[in-house]
């Protein structure tokens, strides 16, 4: 049982370190050149969203470099070092992995009108944010039977 909540709890930092990683490439990274974002396929276009799109893409990213990647570092610290406030940072964290797939998710397939992808996308996105999802759900539990 010791080693299953061991491998746990690796998978469950090592996935929040690869999430910090495409949320850094991707959104902090818009925030200092959105069209370079775009141009390396880390953001969508104003063809593909419009201009409202940008501006909700823009604020998302902003909050996601002010607060959700400092929570997700903060709980992976807090995790490692053993310390009660790691649990609640990644908690937070992992409640904004679960919020903003579905909320993309959904804006996706209900706006086909306004929002018009690639095909590649509507193939990818499913997928990267469900599994999103799962880990935030996941993570969520994990941390709900071993910190509480």
């Amino acid at each position: 049982m010791k080693n299953k909540k061991i491998v746990s709890f690796w998978v469950l930092i090592s996935a929040a370190i690869v999430l910090i990683l495409f949320l850094t490439a991707g959104q902090t990274f818009s925030l200092i050149n959105y069209n370079l974002a775009i141009d390396l396929g880390l953001q969508e276009s104003e063809n593909e969203i419009g201009k409202v799109g940008i501006a909700f893409a823009k604020g998302f990213a902003f909050g996601d470099t002010i607060f959700y990647i400092p929570m997700l570092v903060l709980g992976i610290l807090g995790l490692i070092k053993g310390k009660k406030w790691g649990a609640f940072f990644m908690f937070g964290g992992l409640a904004i992995s679960v919020y903003w797939p579905i909320v993309h998710l959904y804006t996706i397939y209900i706006e086909t009108d306004a929002i018009v992808l690639n095909p590649d996308k509507y193939i990818s996105f499913p997928i990267i944010l469900s599994l999103i999802t799962i880990y935030g759900l996941w993570g969520i539990s994990y941390l709900y039977k071993n910190y509480t």
